[in-house]
């Protein structure tokens, strides 16, 4: 077994210092804990602290079955399958979808030796070995697969949380265990529970996805689809994003993003999902797409009279779920080398069923607007934040100095955050931005920063 990696713990044990909670006044945030627990009918191994909980089956290829926050369920785990295990040689040739979330290699399909056919393998199919890393003052855990000959990969996950915060840290490593160069991207698959969650026979109507459009995209639009419907009535792009308001259509759409991120809402619980990955400038993109969203559901067929029909709307055979999907560039690994990819989420709120960005601190739902009124301003704005502590607005004169800062409010990510505040500001302030500070007193980032306005000016 290969040691926990110094430089990876090291980066999670500093940011763990700074994702400080505020749970209550009363008490500090519990430590984090890891424990053995029955989940679904399968042994599973759990990961939690005051603000989520992760669920792991290692036999079921290695998943993370369930993230959930505050009490809030993300993942779709599939009623088909709960309490089973499929092996590989019983799949025989077949895809097991338990759901949850794990990581893929791309380029998918059965062209050659580097493309992979989406069958049950030992990669997403086969059982991991469950380790636990550290458990202060992160939880770390480690799930090691065995190899898989098609591909000539063989994964390992590390995925940890601090005691007081909800973000995670997942690190993925491929290996090359075969004497000879293969060529693979790593992509991470979260399939997101679309049942509406007032009644689970029916979809959630209000469950969106965005992405950032590249504004020098390789594809028209922006987006290239892949599988399904070019004018899915799904696609909503407008301002920039990507935007994906989820119909029960099967569609498969690829982004070639440059921003590093893909979120999704639920605008029937406000609850959301961040998830971050870096990404590379000019780097070898599987089919150019950074990003993939895969919509489950029926699709479009030809019979053998060459008449179109409708694929099964039995939620049975074609369940609710999306995935989210971030890829990797294409990585050339010699025989015995590693290839690694970090990525982070950020489980959050949004009042509404729409963003407008993402920023290191949060998520923009509603944008910041400062209008001066009467010798004061007024700050609006809508966000998730990604760390709990204060926000806390800079004020700027017209030369760029900063006059004075003023705090406006603790703030937690279980919370959606609605600014509607005004405050007393000088007559030369020009400009204003908040931030995010956390508990510690780290600037996490700004939420927004835009130009103090006349009452009636239009933006």
């Amino acid at each position: 077994m290969k040691p926990f990696p110094a430089i990876w713990l090291m980066a999670a044990i500093l940011s763990s210092s700074h994702l400080l909670g505020q749970q209550s006044a009363s008490r500090p945030p519990s430590p984090c804990t890891i424990r053995s627990v029955e989940f679904d009918g399968w042994h599973a191994e759990e990961v939690a602290n005051d603000w989520v909980r992760l669920t792991f089956v290692p036999q079921l290829g290695g998943r993370l079955m369930q993230v959930a926050f505050n009490g809030h369920a993300y993942l779709f785990v599939n009623p088909a399958y709960k309490g089973k295990y499929i092996s590989p040689a019983e799949a025989a040739g077949r895809w097991i979808n338990y759901g949850g979330d794990k990581i893929w290699p791309l380029p998918e399909g059965n062209d050659d030796e580097q493309h992979w056919n989406g069958a049950s393998t030992a990669l997403d199919d086969g059982t991991y070995t469950f380790t636990i890393l550290s458990k202060s003052p992160r939880c770390a855990v480690r799930l090691e697969g065995p190899p898989d000959p098609p591909t000539g990969l063989q994964y390992t996950r590390e995925i940890s949380i601090g005691s007081d915060s909800p973000g995670i840290l997942f690190h993925a490593m491929t290996k090359n265990f075969t004497g000879h160069s293969i060529t693979w991207s790593v992509q991470s698959v979260s399939q997101y529970d679309l049942s509406d969650p007032n009644d689970p026979k029916r979809y959630n109507h209000d469950f969106w996805a965005f992405a950032a459009i590249n504004p020098n995209s390789a594809y028209l639009n922006g987006y290239h689809v892949r599988d399904g419907l070019a004018t899915d009535p799904s696609f909503k792009p407008n301002g920039g994003l990507f935007r994906l308001n989820w119909k029960y259509l099967e569609n498969e759409v690829w982004l070639d993003s440059n921003a590093g991120w893909v979120a999704v809402v639920d605008g029937a619980t406000h609850y959301a999902m961040v998830e971050k990955t870096k990404y590379f400038d000019g780097a070898n993109y599987p089919g150019k797409a950074t990003v993939i969203f895969y919509k489950n559901g029926p699709s479009v067929r030809m019979n053998a009279d060459g008449m179109p029909y409708l694929t099964s709307t039995s939620t049975a055979e074609t369940p609710y779920y999306m995935e989210a999907e971030l890829n990797s560039p294409m990585a050339i690994l010699a025989p015995g080398q590693t290839y690694t990819m970090d990525s982070q989420w950020f489980p959050t709120r949004a009042s509404q069923d729409s963003i407008n960005t993402v920023t290191e601190a949060g998520l923009v739902a509603r944008s910041l607007t400062a209008k001066r009124v009467a010798g004061k301003i007024d700050l609006s704005g809508s966000f998730g934040i990604f760390f709990p502590g204060e926000l806390r607005v800079f004020l700027y004169d017209a030369q760029g100095m900063e006059k004075s800062e003023t705090l406006l409010q603790a703030v937690r990510p279980q919370d959606a955050i609605e600014i509607h505040q005004t405050i007393t500001a000088p007559t030369d302030i020009a400009r204003v931005s908040v931030h995010l500070i956390d508990s510690t007193g780290l600037d996490r980032g700004a939420l927004g920063e835009v130009f103090v306005t006349a009452n009636d000016e239009q933006h």
